[in-house]
């Protein structure tokens, strides 16, 4: 059975017509709490949060003294943020100990780079948990299908020998990079329009890469927002598609931690789903 990481707390914070909302969140738990096992996370330390942030970044949520249009200072941000990274923390610890799990906490975070913030996003949880997870594997492949490129993702990671970082994106579209590869940071943009044929070709050419850096592990981040009624993007795949990718990276082989990214649309808890039953398959 898997294993889902959720506090109701995470559902504390919001403003109306934001698409990053509570309700993402409580669809995916009421859909899934019947046939997986509730974890609660634990908060992630300040420590935790610097081994991949700068401290002015820190200081910056911890005051609420930041602007970005996408992501507000909401009262008691900080504490909601070291959550969600406490989330991607224990389902990181689960995955170390052989059980499969997903993160469902918000905010999400592959938007997050070292010293900045931006898109949702306000600390990196997978990047987190890939650093935790190094104390213990020589080696961390992060594969990421949010459709928007995971840009602090990279930032945190460019460059790190002990780290490959995937990611299929549509291009052009927010935040405006990923269009080539850097490094250890292999990127696969896909056209607005793609369907299911298209982007899985893209996916098993990024799963070969994987395959090939001989990862001890692999940490998802998983955007639901590739879906075709997702408001916020135009790639067009079909819930059984989410099926398809999870048995794509569950054949790699590896220990699989999962962590949430975006989503937006009516049917999120459904792609959640399908994702889930392709990595128990």
């Amino acid at each position: 059975m898997v294993k889902i990481i959720y506090s109701k707390k995470c559902l504390e914070f919001g403003q109306p017509g934001h698409p990053e909302s509570p309700e993402r969140i409580r669809s995916i738990y009421e859909h899934l709490k019947d046939d997986c096992e509730i974890v609660q996370p634990m908060a992630a330390t300040e420590a935790d949060i610097l081994s991949v942030h700068t401290a002015d970044l820190v200081q910056q949520v911890k005051s609420g003294r930041f602007y970005d249009a996408d992501t507000p200072a909401y009262s008691d941000i900080f504490s909601y943020a070291l959550l969600a990274a406490g989330g991607a923390l224990t389902a990181t610890e689960l995955m170390l100990g052989g059980t499969l799990s997903m993160s469902l906490m918000r905010p999400p975070g592959h938007h997050a780079g070292k010293g900045f913030l931006g898109g949702f996003c306000y600390f990196n949880n997978v990047a987190i948990a890939v650093v935790r997870a190094l104390n213990d594997i020589d080696r961390v492949a992060i594969i990421d299908f949010d459709c928007h490129h995971g840009n602090g993702t990279q930032d945190i990671f460019v460059g790190h020998d002990r780290v490959l970082y995937v990611s299929l994106h549509q291009s052009p579209l927010y935040p405006g990079t990923g269009f080539r590869s850097e490094l250890n940071c292999l990127n696969y943009p896909v056209m607005a329009g793609s369907g299911e044929v298209e982007y899985l070709d893209e996916l098993d050419r990024a799963l070969d890469e994987v395959s090939d850096f001989e990862p001890g592990v692999v940490a998802v981040s998983a955007g639901f927002d590739t879906f075709k009624e997702d408001p916020l993007t135009n790639v067009v795949l079909d819930v059984g598609t989410y099926e398809k990718i999870g048995d794509r990276i569950k054949s790699l082989g590896k220990p699989i931690l999962t962590v949430l990214e975006g989503g937006y649309s009516e049917k999120l808890a459904e792609c959640v789903s399908s994702y889930l039953k392709g990595l128990e398959r």
